[in-house]
């Protein structure tokens, strides 16, 4: 009797990852970044999804708010967020709780059909990644045996205060709230005082605003307990790389699986998909180009702080006092029409919008004066930016302070009597960073040596490339 050939094996599943994130440039950044270096240096395929009122932003001639597109590799598609026909802002601050309370619920059961979908079609995600705010995206793929991973977009420094914050800390950190230098001691961590925590712990009353942002934290790592519970380490991406943050890391071994896939930004040869803002990239890259090597200072504060008046006036007399070029991003809603700076227009270049990555890797900029964003601050040690810090809330704080103290890139300006930083001091700290005394020559030093350590994480063979495949097999 003829032996019949063996059967073929049956065909591999291809990973498909979901990657979904809630509707905010600061959020929408670091997991478009992802996705792309998901979909470009693995197999897999990639889907994009956030609420319609961003993808709407992100892909303004869509015939559909709510069509999909194809591009690069990667799938986007919205969840429906409830917002009308014509909306494509972030909410205020006064709506955002009854937004986060309409995201759930909308979003959820959107979310379940997009994953019942794709596997109905062949396509079957095998792993749904979602960001911070959008805990109840972990819990459906939960509840349809979707395997899943928290993508943490801030520290892990930060993730480890806050894990400790609602595991012990929370009572003394509160009692101690309104005294800024009372000292916390972590385990694992550096001695931290109330004032370098992020700003959210020190709420004390479900009447504060932004209580709304603690409660979804508190309920996030009570997910991410439970998960712990009911057997095994929760997975958690995290835009950080593992020389950065050691301790940090190692602080919460025992509590989770963490996966340092950082830093996640802009790769040069990527396209600009992904911002909610406009800009005139033309512009403002000649004036760059016509500037000499490191001598400009770059100043943006991120997509949600609104300036006053008076932060601008004050920005700008600093800026002016320093004599040094700059090109500064100041928003369409923080513009206001009675405030002009002598000598603007022979000094620097004022922009509603950039692309950030491209502004911190071109030759002339020679400092950051940033907010202290999580995203800010790893752009500008991948590329290698020295910064002067000037945090206002969130994170912000403890990231100014590992700048600072940990890592030597950055000088935090000190903020007088009013809450806000001066021009005397601005002028000052830029003197200090790009002068050639001997504590700017250091910190220059150190900018370049975290670059090179930053660079070598994501190259191939690098300890985030390496985590970043044996995740998606």
């Amino acid at each position: 009797m003829e032996q019949q050939p063996p059967s073929p094996p049956p065909p591999t599943k291809k990973p498909h990852f979901l990657v979904i994130t809630f509707p905010a440039q600061g959020h929408l950044n670091p997991a478009l970044h992802l996705a792309k270096r998901l979909a470009s240096s693995t197999t897999a395929d990639v889907t994009f999804c956030t609420a319609t009122m961003a993808h709407r932003r992100m892909f303004p001639s869509l015939p559909s708010p709510t069509s999909p597109i194809h591009h690069n590799g990667i799938t986007y598609i919205p969840f429906s967020d409830g917002s009308s026909s014509s909306s494509s802002h972030h909410p205020s601050d006064a709506d955002l709780r009854s937004f986060m309370l309409q995201i759930k619920q909308l979003g959820s059961n959107h979310l379940t059909s997009i994953l019942r979908d794709f596997a109905t079609s062949g396509r079957p995600v095998t792993c749904l990644i979602y960001t911070i705010m959008l805990q109840w995206a972990g819990d459906v793929a939960s509840d349809l045996g979707v395997p899943s991973a928290l993508y943490w977009i801030q520290a892990v420094t930060v993730l480890s205060i806050y894990h400790h914050f609602f595991d012990g800390y929370e009572s003394l950190i509160v009692s101690h709230a309104k005294d800024p230098s009372f000292p916390i001691s972590f385990p694992s961590l550096p001695l931290f005082q109330i004032r370098d925590l992020p700003s959210f712990v020190t709420i004390t009353s479900p009447e504060e605003p932004f209580f709304d942002i603690l409660d979804g934290l508190r309920n996030l790592f009570d997910d991410l307990s439970r998960r712990r519970r009911a057997g095994g380490k929760p997975r958690v991406l995290v835009n950080s790389f593992d020389e950065l943050e050691m301790n940090a890391l190692a602080s919460m071994e025992e509590y989770a699986e963490l996966i340092t896939v950082g830093p996640v930004v802009q790769e040069a040869a990527e396209g600009e998909t992904g911002d909610m803002f406009d800009e005139d990239e033309k512009k403002y890259m000649e004036w760059l180009d016509s500037q000499e090597n490191k001598s400009v200072v770059y100043v943006a504060f991120g997509s949600v702080h609104k300036m006053s008046k008076e932060e601008i006036e004050e920005i700008g007399k600093g800026l002016i006092e320093s004599q040094r070029p700059y090109l500064w991003v100041v928003r369409k809603d923080s513009r206001w029409e009675d405030v002009n700076f002598d000598g603007e227009e022979k000094q620097g270049m004022v922009v509603e919008w950039c692309q950030q990555g491209k502004v911190l890797r071109h030759k002339a900029v020679g400092c950051f004066v940033t907010h202290c964003g999580w995203n800010s601050t790893v752009e500008g040690l991948f590329h290698g930016v020295p910064a002067v810090a000037m945090p206002t809330w969130s994170d912000q704080v403890t990231n100014a302070w590992l700048m600072e103290r940990e890592w030597g890139t950055a000088v935090k300006a000190e903020v007088g009597e009013n809450g806000r930083v001066g021009p005397k001091e601005l002028a000052r700290c830029l003197e200090i960073v790009m002068g050639e005394g001997e504590r700017g020559v250091q910190i220059r030093m150190k900018a370049e040596m975290w670059k090179e350590k930053a660079r070598k994480a994501v190259s191939e063979g690098g300890s985030s490339w390496k985590n970043l495949k044996a995740f998606a097999c």
